[in-house]
């Protein structure tokens, strides 16, 4: 008897003071189950209608107005309940409610990136060898090169031609359309090649996309790059010298698809970052009378810094929320000193066919919900924004009180390598700042995979911040 109440005591004193990791399989219910299965499906359209940033701008505006948001403009006179968009260069975009008390107790915000690593094309890209047509990249973003090798690649972007007219161009998602393609030398072949390092075995200037092998005359040598401009001026009416003043990328020329017999998981193309930019706006979008100001930032550039007009580091974020608190008679930098942000980013599930460069007590997990992670950047924590005890204290205690399945996790161990987001960025604004998001196996791969859980309990988790 004795013996079984001692078990008993521990298990509870186990319970009570002990961390328990949970499996969102073990504690959701049926319902929810559902619910992340059903949620999946409309992420999956949103990655397949958006894999460049201006393209899921596109799909963000198309939702945010179907739910009542309207364009807003600098100086704009808002009140309590007013649904408003900013465009930012059809790049990255702002979505905000104004809410019903004072915007001087800050705005609460979730900050998404929607640009992803991928292959973009040179100012002077079209050329001819050996009879073969190629378009000459410079990678966009941290990619393993060999990876971009061998598979199907679509073409998107925009031409903005001599006249001033920008035309959108999409080549190699349709069926019917023709895709494009970088080679790799055979094994056969590949002696000295195999000797190399992963990280050498391909060049960034080897990343040359076939684009054509059929000459504009069969009698006259060296006409296949004339084909092949003679092709892209008959659809699009562009000559070479509008390369120029074009934005355009290869992608993988793939549909997002379930993973696992079971159905439990989602393999695409751009899950970082854009599997937290899909939550952050439908958990903005089911706000209807928020108390707090609430906000979605996506923002363009986390991948090379964050730079330029339409990264994380540029003024326009903070610009609109010091035009907000103008036009309401409110000081902005109390604005942002009782402003809370969730900086939505992934980290890197365990990987079990890796396991060496994880810490199994400090890394996240598929299926074990959304990741919170105190701190990202390199080594001794360089470049990085670490949240406060009491924010992470006060990130607890809204994730828990909504019913949330959430884990922690670092980016790997200390010296293995490490990453950044934009969280640093925000928080050099005197906003309190933590990274929450989805854990990503192959992260930064032409083809990454998520948990239909996580993601879900990722839409839970934004959308409980904003009503808190």
């Amino acid at each position: 008897m004795e013996t079984n109440e001692k078990k008993n005591d521990i298990e509870a004193l186990k319970k009570e003071l002990l961390s328990n990791a949970k499996n969102t399989f073990a504690v959701m219910s049926d319902e929810q189950l559902e619910a992340a299965q059903v949620y999946a499906e409309d992420y999956k359209k949103f990655l397949d209608g958006g894999k460049t940033e201006r393209e899921c701008v596109k799909e963000a505006v198309e939702l945010l107005e179907k739910n009542g948001f309207t364009p807003y403009s600098f100086g704009k006179s808002v009140k309590s309940g007013e649904k408003y968009y900013y465009n930012n260069r059809s790049k990255s975009l702002v979505a905000f409610i104004v809410g019903s008390e004072g915007i001087e107790n800050g705005v609460y915000f979730s900050a998404a990136h929607i640009d992803s690593p991928r292959v973009d094309l040179k100012q002077h890209p079209l050329y001819e060898d050996t009879g073969i047509a190629y378009l000459k990249t410079h990678y966009y973003g941290g990619i393993k090169k060999y990876q971009w090798t061998t598979i199907p690649l679509s073409l998107h972007g925009v031409v903005t031609k001599k006249n001033g007219e920008t035309i959108d161009i999409v080549i190699g998602e349709d069926d019917k359309d023709p895709v494009l393609y970088i080679s790799d030398l055979l094994p056969h072949l590949a002696g000295e090649q195999m000797k190399k390092t992963l990280a050498e075995g391909i060049t960034g200037e080897q990343l040359n996309l076939i684009v054509g092998s059929r000459p504009y005359d069969k009698d006259t040598p060296n006409t296949v790059k004339l084909a092949v401009m003679k092709l892209l001026n008959e659809k699009y009416g562009i000559i070479e010298d509008d390369f120029l003043s074009a934005e355009l990328c290869a992608v993988p020329a793939v549909r997002s698809r379930d993973v696992g017999l079971d159905r439990s998981m989602i393999a695409s193309y751009g899950h970082d970052d854009r599997v937290c930019a899909y939550p952050s706006l439908t958990a903005l979008v089911s706000q209807n009378a928020p108390k707090h100001t609430v906000m979605a930032i996506l923002a363009d550039k986390e991948e090379i810094g964050s730079e330029g007009n339409s990264g994380m580091q540029s003024a326009v974020y903070f610009d609109i929320i010091a035009d907000l608190a103008k036009t309401l008679g409110v000081s902005d930098a109390v604005v942002r000193a009782n402003s809370k942000c969730l900086s939505s980013d992934v980290n890197a599930a365990f990987d079990p066919n890796f396991p060496s460069p994880m810490e199994k007590n400090n890394c996240c997990y598929v299926n074990s919900g959304v990741v919170i992670t105190k701190f990202t950047g390199a080594r001794g924590k360089s470049g990085s924004n670490d949240a406060s005890a009491e924010f992470c204290g006060y990130v607890r205690q809204v994730l828990d009180g909504a019913g949330v399945v959430w884990q922690t996790g670092e980016l790997g161990k200390v010296d293995a390598g490490g990453g950044g987001t934009v969280a640093k960025f925000i928080a050099s604004k005197n906003v309190d700042v933590i990274d929450l998001g989805v854990p990503v196996l192959s992260m930064h791969a032409p083809y990454e995979v998520v948990s239909k859980n996580d993601v879900y309990m990722t839409h839970l988790g934004i959308k409980a911040f904003f009503e808190a």
